[in-house]
């Protein structure tokens, strides 16, 4: 292993915290691949290959290629600033597998939800989840190729959120789009319930 490799997996003598986020979000939203592309660490995944015991159950709309889920969780870590680490628990998206979710959710600060505005409708649920486990969260709306173009308070207002709850736009495969979205969730709980902040930043 060369050096540059492997100095990415240890943190600057700077970073004085860390915080945990969870990423959730309906199947086939892009949870896996928005921990992928934002980790600095090879992101570890807990991906199983697709059967047909799915079909008809874990199905998405149109031509879709994928060929995997999630079954467990992913782990990604990137650091945001010279003091600040972020550690990435991405939750499956099925619900088969939405007990898993209590047991991620401990020591989180908070929760970025992707949601695709092709199959907005999913997102119900799984925002009922989050309000049951009581945690801030912030929207993050996956930009696919065949998305139609939506206002984002068109999105808050079809998914009934408060005029606070940070709603973003951001691409799954794109670093520094993803970084966004996770800055923009920091923000809202830094501001919005710095108590909670404080808590579990450490």
């Amino acid at each position: 292993m060369d050096s540059a490799a492997s100095a990415d997996r240890y943190l600057p003598d700077t970073v004085q915290r860390s915080a945990k986020i969870l990423v959730v979000g309906a199947f086939g939203v892009g949870k896996t691949t928005l921990v992928g592309s934002v980790s600095e660490i090879t992101p570890l995944r807990t991906e199983e290959v697709m059967t047909e015991a799915g079909v008809g159950v874990d199905d998405l709309p149109g031509d879709s290629h994928k060929r995997t889920t999630t079954v467990a969780m992913d782990f990604g870590r990137i650091t945001i600033n010279a003091e600040l680490v972020l550690y990435l628990f991405g939750a499956p998206g099925q619900r088969r597998f939405w007990d898993l979710w209590t047991d991620l959710a401990v020591g989180a600060i908070g929760v970025l939800v992707l949601v695709d505005i092709r199959r907005l409708e999913q997102s119900f649920d799984v925002l009922e989840q989050l309000e049951e486990r009581d945690l801030p969260f912030a929207v993050a709306v996956n930009r696919f190729p065949d998305s139609p173009v939506v206002e984002l308070e068109e999105v808050r207002a079809a998914l009934d959120l408060l005029p606070e709850t940070p709603v973003v736009e951001c691409d799954a495969r794109n670093r520094h789009s993803s970084a966004q979205a996770l800055l923009a969730l920091c923000e809202y709980v830094a501001t919005h319930d710095p108590r909670s902040f404080r808590e579990y930043a450490t």
